[in-house]
């Protein structure tokens, strides 16, 4: 009995559950800790610890380190850090990744979550579900709820939830996608979503991510104040993390900062983020509203 229970402990709990809150330095310390009992723990353990570099932008960890005798599991991380680290290799990656998804190993969920990855910040949202159609791994159908959110498909996104409910309805992932979910629906589910976040705060730590949530929740209910509070608390933890950086510059149109302020974040962005969706979104929409004005100018 002893024995059966010993094996039904997850021991990549707490290396996981840092991860999928973006807890990325305690993801790496408890990976680092843990004696994994088999080669396939080993693995898991590994993928999650080289995500989490990945996360913190120290590509050449995992570029270095993933080799050709690496095991089948970790290649696809190596190309997701190649694809982060070198934007002049993108059209190269993209070939690869087509080939390697044309026959897709649903076993392999690191290949369907990284793939999934690189056409999400390609703004390619069709490739990437079709990725993820019958992936059925817990950690896939969050980032295909994601997905649909960003499509601005919620009742695509519930349907999603039901499925991960369904799966394991209090798992981290799960509960985050009802935040999310919740956070998009906006109205009065943006104070439940508020409280999701905050109870994992409580339970696990604050992070950019989780602060990052709440701030959204109390910009859709015009708490600027406390946006500001929980927003400035995240550039403390991270002073360049571009979502943050984001919700900043939207916290400052909507509050009234003077153009300088909203101006300060965005030369922040564009400076260390330039291959951001976010910045090439709105460098575009800038480029197309000079080219609008020019030929207005010329008109009158």
């Amino acid at each position: 009995m002893a024995r059966q229970q010993q094996t039904d402990v997850d021991e990549l709990f707490d290396v996981k559950n840092n991860f999928f809150i973006g807890n990325y330095q305690q993801c790496i310390k408890e990976a680092q800790k843990i004696k994994p009992s088999s080669s396939e723990v080993a693995i898991e353990r590994d993928a999650f610890l080289y995500r989490a570099y990945i996360a913190q932008r120290k590509f050449r960890v995992v570029l270095d380190e993933i080799n050709s005798s690496s095991p089948s599991e970790l290649q696809p991380l190596k190309m997701l850090a190649d694809y982060f680290a070198n934007p002049d290799r993108r059209e190269v990656l993209l070939a690869d990744l087509q080939q390697a998804t044309n026959q897709i190993n649903y076993d392999n969920h690191n290949l369907l979550i990284a793939a999934a990855t690189i056409y999400y910040h390609e703004n390619n949202l069709d490739a990437a579900l079709t990725v993820l159609r019958d992936a059925e791994h817990l950690e896939c159908l969050s980032l295909k709820l994601t997905i649909y959110l960003k499509m601005h498909r919620v009742d695509l996104a519930k349907k999603v939830l039901k499925t991960m409910q369904e799966k394991d309805d209090d798992a981290i992932l799960t509960q985050l996608a009802q935040a999310w979910l919740n956070t998009s629906t906006g109205a009065d589910k943006l104070q439940d979503a508020y409280y999701i976040l905050q109870e994992m705060i409580d339970k696990y730590a604050s992070t950019s991510m989780m602060l990052n949530g709440q701030a959204t929740c109390f910009i859709g209910q015009a708490k600027y104040e406390e946006a500001e509070t929980v927003l400035q608390e995240s550039l403390e933890k991270d002073s360049n993390n571009p979502v943050t950086l984001i919700n900043m510059v939207v916290l400052s149109q909507h509050s009234g900062k003077p153009p300088e302020v909203t101006n300060r974040y965005l030369s922040q962005l564009k400076e260390s983020h330039a291959e951001h969706p976010f910045v090439k979104e709105y460098s575009q929409k800038a480029t197309e509203f000079q080219r609008l004005a020019k030929q207005y100018t010329v008109c009158t």
